[in-house]
């Protein structure tokens, strides 16, 4: 039985990428754009609410919170940013090593949120 010690973690989406999670069986992250040198899933679920509810929304017209475990020793190689106020934190994780993080997901991405 795999007993590492996981860190959950948020990320707030809108459909395209939405898409490309469930292709890949709700297991990984898509690679990210050209212009999009950093992969920064949140700490908190208010965040990540937030981020889906004001800004995808209104980008896309629908906002996907998505929630997922992580090995938390794995993830504590990344910093965590502060993005604004005090729980608006950020696990900074360097596009290039996307494929790794994916490789130390912990069970399913799921979708525990959605607004239009």
């Amino acid at each position: 039985m795999d007993e590492r010690e996981t860190l959950t973690l948020w990320r707030p989406t809108g459909p395209e990428e939405l898409a490309l999670v469930e292709a890949s069986g709700w297991t990984a992250w898509p690679p990210r754009l050209p212009d999009q040198p950093i992969f920064y899933p949140v700490l908190n679920e208010d965040y990540a609410i937030r981020i889906a509810r004001d800004w995808n929304v209104a980008a896309s017209g629908v906002g996907y919170v998505t929630r997922f475990e992580i090995d938390a020793d794995f993830a504590a190689r990344y910093p965590i940013r502060q993005a604004g106020g005090q729980t608006i934190l950020e696990l900074w994780v360097p596009a290039e090593e996307l494929e790794e993080f994916n490789r130390h997901l912990v069970g399913g991405i799921e979708v525990v949120q959605e607004f239009r």
